[in-house]
């Protein structure tokens, strides 16, 4: 790869500032250095032997308020084009704006790390800068003027809007346009993202806050996130084909009264750390006084979990009252340690299950489900999950998994009957089998805009996740 020439000429104020060379395993590439803001609406072209440079945070827009209308600045991303970023540096689509970074199946936008680009990332590298934040006007949960929506009350505080985790600048979220749009995010790589300014206070490869329905995420691919894959803070949500590969905490987390699907999802952690698969909350009266609404409700299926660290207690925890429903799932969880296949704490969580529903696990006689266990009369015990767990059709928390190439459905799989999702979820298939890769054909659904690596091959013609791809 040689450089490009210079930088491509934009509409926002400052433009793109020329930061020289860069040179790496794949060739010298001409640095653009985005602009602090884009203040207008605006387009990042994809130019042969050029990368564009994430310096500190950069905006696009500002925040627009609560009781705003209409999209004031739309950035588009051309297919191909490669972003790159350095600690403490990440990228934030405030509320009332949006972007249109949409990459083909073949040519995925990738933002990456600079360590990415300069050949020195290999499949444990972690935390080398910020991520990917996405912000709307959906409603949210857990208010943070302190005074919450209850049941009693359900308009108490009609302008309920929380704060960005991650970032020292306050950065607001929420609103009450549940069909909100903070634009259309298809084909994306995210490599190598997090970091934490405070414990419990963490940017991952993509953050979602308050975003609506109207905002399409489709073929997202997380790759060693230093905390969670993706978190979706409130908001209406849909997401198709998503793969959460080497997470370090929860592969996918869901909460703050996010109205959450999820349609075809791979997720497998490194050996090494990871946390839960999914991690659902939603304050409820075990945690605070009243009942925050909405209450978070999540929906997952077509899925393959595979869970390799021996770090974490459970593949599946929810808690807070929040609802959970899983149909035509395949978990697969690390053999001989004590990780459970479920845990759900508190009764108003247990009771608030959407259905389990042709769901298989491999969790023997002892590791099927696991209650809060602490006490207090509002917890939960093993038996009374386990029965709430399986109270469905086709679910067995004692399966011996056959999965091939690590996510390919064998055998067993493949002899489970599918459950029929289609009511569920606008988003939702019927498929005629369980997991999100039954043949080695489904494979074909996420090559290309995937990366490689060791602890996941998808056989992608874009290559390892350490190094970039090369397009012309």
């Amino acid at each position: 790869m040689t450089p490009a020439a210079g930088c491509p000429t934009i509409a926002s104020t400052g433009g793109l500032t020329d930061a020289g060379t860069i040179s790496g395993p794949t060739g010298t590439y001409r640095v653009c250095r985005l602009p602090e803001t884009f203040n207008v609406s605006d387009n990042l072209p994809f130019v042969s032997g050029l990368l564009y440079q994430i310096q500190d945070r950069v905006n696009v827009g500002v925040d627009r308020g609560f009781n705003s209308t209409g999209t004031a600045v739309t950035l588009s991303v051309e297919p191909g084009v490669i972003l790159f970023a350095q600690a403490n540096s990440f990228f934030v689509v405030n509320r009332g704006n949006a972007i249109q970074a949409n990459g083909t199946a073949t040519r995925p936008i990738v933002w990456t790390s600079r360590d990415n680009v300069i050949g020195l990332t290999n499949d444990n590298s972690q935390q080398q800068w910020g991520g990917v934040v996405l912000l709307g006007r959906a409603p949210v949960s857990d208010c943070n003027t302190g005074v919450f929506n209850t049941d009693a009350a359900p308009n108490a505080n009609p302008q309920c809007e929380q704060q960005l985790e991650g970032t020292a600048v306050a950065t607001p979220y929420g609103g009450s346009n549940s069909a909100d749009s903070s634009g259309s995010f298809t084909f994306n790589q995210i490599r190598f993202s997090g970091f934490e300014l405070a414990p419990g206070n963490e940017l991952q490869s993509l953050t979602t806050g308050g975003i609506g329905s109207g905002t399409t995420i489709r073929n997202l691919m997380s790759f060693n996130s230093s905390d969670d894959g993706a978190e979706f803070f409130g908001g209406t949500v849909n997401v198709t084909n998503i793969a959460v590969i080497g997470a370090s905490d929860d592969s996918l987390d869901v909460d703050t009264g996010a109205q959450a699907n999820f349609e075809n999802v791979v997720a497998v952690q490194r050996a090494s750390t990871g946390d839960a698969m999914i991690e659902l909350d939603s304050p409820n009266s075990a945690s605070l006084p009243i009942i925050a609404r909405p209450l978070t409700r999540m929906r997952v299926n077509n899925f393959t979990f595979v869970q390799r660290s021996t770090t974490s207690p459970q593949m599946i925890r929810a808690r807070g009252g929040a609802a959970l429903g899983l149909t035509n799932g395949v978990m697969d969880k690390v053999d001989g340690d004590g990780s459970f296949c479920f845990r759900i704490d508190e009764q108003e969580t247990l009771d608030a299950l959407l259905g389990i529903n042709s769901v298989v696990c491999d969790g023997g006689t002892t590791a099927q489900a696991r209650g809060d266990r602490s006490a207090g009369a509002n917890n939960t015990t093993d038996a009374e999950v386990l029965a709430g767990v399986t109270a469905g059709t086709n679910v067995d928390l004692a399966f011996t998994i056959t999965l091939t190439g690590g996510i390919v459905n064998g055998a067993n799989e493949t002899a489970v009957t599918a459950f029929d999702a289609t009511g569920l979820a606008a988003i939702f298939t019927a498929r005629p089998g369980i997991g999100a890769i039954q043949s080695g054909a489904d494979l074909n659904a996420f090559r290309n805009w995937t990366c490689n690596s060791s602890i996941q091959d998808f056989g992608s013609s874009t290559g390892a996740c350490t190094t970039l791809p090369v397009f012309s």
